[in-house]
C-alpha cells in the first residue's frame, strides 16, 4: 500500500511543480520528457508534503535544471501535459502542502511566471 501512496505524492508533487518551472525563457540543449521532470522534482517531495523545513539542495538542484532545459513553449507544454495525465491516472491530492509546493521556486532562486497551481490550462503556457 505504501509504494502506491508513495507515487501518488510524487505524481501530486510532480504536476504542481510543472507549473513552476514551466515558464523558463532560459536555453536548453535538449527536449524534457517525462523521466527526466519526475527524477528533478522527485528530492522536492519531502519540502512539499511538509515533512522538511526546506527544500533540499537536490530539490533546488532539480527545479533549476528542469527550469534550463523546458526552454520553448512546446517543451514547456508537453512537460505540463504529462504532469497533469500523472496526476489524473493516479488520483491526485495525497498530502501535499499547495503553498510549500508554490514557494519551491523563489526558496531554490527560480523565477517563473506561470500560476501555482495543479489546475494550470497547460495550452496556456508559452
Amino acid at each position: 500500500m505504501a509504494a502506491p501512496r508513495l507515487a501518488l505524492v510524487v505524481a501530486t508533487t510532480v504536476a504542481v511543480l510543472a507549473a513552476l518551472l514551466l515558464a523558463s525563457s532560459e536555453p536548453a540543449s535538449a527536449a524534457v520528457s517525462c523521466s527526466d521532470v519526475t527524477s528533478s522534482v522527485a528530492p522536492c517531495l519531502g519540502y512539499a508534503m511538509g515533512t522538511t523545513a526546506f527544500p533540499s539542495p537536490a530539490c533546488c538542484t532539480g527545479v533549476r535544471s528542469l527550469n534550463s532545459r523546458a526552454s520553448s513553449t512546446a517543451d514547456r507544454q508537453a512537460t505540463c501535459a504529462c504532469l497533469k495525465s500523472m496526476t489524473s491516472r493516479l488520483g491526485g491530492g495525497g498530502g501535499v502542502s499547495m503553498g510549500n509546493a508554490a514557494s519551491i521556486p523563489s526558496k531554490c532562486g527560480v523565477s517563473v511566471g506561470v500560476p501555482i497551481s495543479p489546475n494550470v490550462d497547460c495550452s496556456k503556457i508559452n
